[in-house]
């Protein structure tokens, strides 16, 4: 069974942690609960932080003079500036603290990341058809273009949440690499995660190993930092069903000649099944990984592919929102 090092993600204190909302409430979270035992966690409450009370008036984001405003929302008192100041001090010392990843609140005119109501004023008015992003969560992405960041919205989604914990737990796991500061540790990692690369970046995988051959003899630290700045751009998208394939079927020649005729028609239809969306992918990576084990294949039972991620956090219930065929 595969160790895992813990990652450490900021999540909203909203979440599952305490009842700072506007209305004195709490977020309960199915994910978050479960994922605490797992990860090192950070949290702030940014419109607490400010000097908001709980409870409180809500604040919204209006727009004024083609600028985006936070403001409260009956009396218009701007704590725009009050926001924009925590955020950037909150956050720059965040950036030392060698985060992975983070779960926002969805929505909210501070935190939310995206689907932000913007409102044409104060009091009772109708919010604008233009959705924004919240002053703190505009800033946090702006902060961290390259970390796993969600809502707990998003997140209830299977393959949303799938590729939040793959790249939180392979950056966490590249620490180590980090940390080790040898080309060994580094040639060990790129080996592990080659068939996961090809699922996720198939070109950025061979731009990695061309990086970790180091033919121009740099020294190592240069190659990690090198290293690093790549695989954090190869994990920003997500899996998709043509890389998937390719990549399984490079796993499935590892067998071609081990395998009776049946059995090959069999994956090679299961692969059908998954094309045609009758299955999902865990179906032929299951069967690979089954061959793995039975045929002792030393390289590919190492392969990060078939467990990125520790078993106690998978989960397939779906929200059935923004998935992507």
């Amino acid at each position: 069974m595969r160790e895992f090092e813990k990652p450490t993600i900021f999540v909203s204190r909203c979440i599952e942690h305490k009842a700072c909302r506007y209305d004195g409430s709490i977020i309960g979270s199915a994910f978050i609960k479960k994922i605490k035992p797992h990860v090192n966690i950070i949290t702030e409450c940014p419109e607490v932080a400010i000097g908001l009370s709980v409870p409180r008036q809500a604040i919204r984001i209006i727009m004024e003079n083609d600028v985006e405003k936070l403001v409260y929302s009956m009396t218009g008192e701007d704590v725009s500036e009050d926001m924009t100041t925590f955020s950037a001090n909150f956050l720059t010392e965040l950036k030392k603290k060698n985060i992975h990843g983070a779960v926002l609140k969805s929505r909210s005119p501070s935190c939310g990341i995206k689907d932000v109501k913007m409102y044409k004023g104060t009091g009772r008015v109708s919010s604008l058809t233009k959705k924004t992003k919240g002053y703190f969560g505009k800033a946090f992405l702006e902060y961290f273009p390259e970390l796993a960041v969600e809502d707990e919205g998003r997140i209830s989604n299977y393959q949303i949440r799938e590729h939040f914990l793959t790249r939180i737990y392979t950056m966490a796991a590249f620490d180590k690499v980090k940390a080790g500061q040898s080309m060994k540790t580094l040639v060990k990692f790129q080996s592990d995660n080659k068939y996961l690369l090809m699922a996720y970046h198939q070109a950025n995988q061979k731009v990695l190993g061309k990086i970790v051959a180091n033919h121009e003899h740099k020294p190592v630290e240069e190659v990690i930092e090198a290293y690093e700045e790549v695989l954090r751009r190869s994990f920003v998208n997500p899996m998709r069903q043509g890389r998937n394939m390719n990549m399984l079927l490079h796993l499935f020649g590892y067998f071609s000649k081990e395998l009776n005729k049946d059995e090959k028609a069999f994956f090679l239809d299961r692969m059908e099944d998954y094309q045609n969306h009758k299955i999902p992918y865990s179906v032929p990576l299951s069967i690979i990984h089954s061959w793995a084990i039975r045929f002792n294949n030393l390289y590919l039972k190492d392969q990060t592919i078939f467990e990125a991620y520790p078993k106690a956090l998978i989960d397939v219930n779906d929200s059935g929102k923004g998935v992507d065929k």
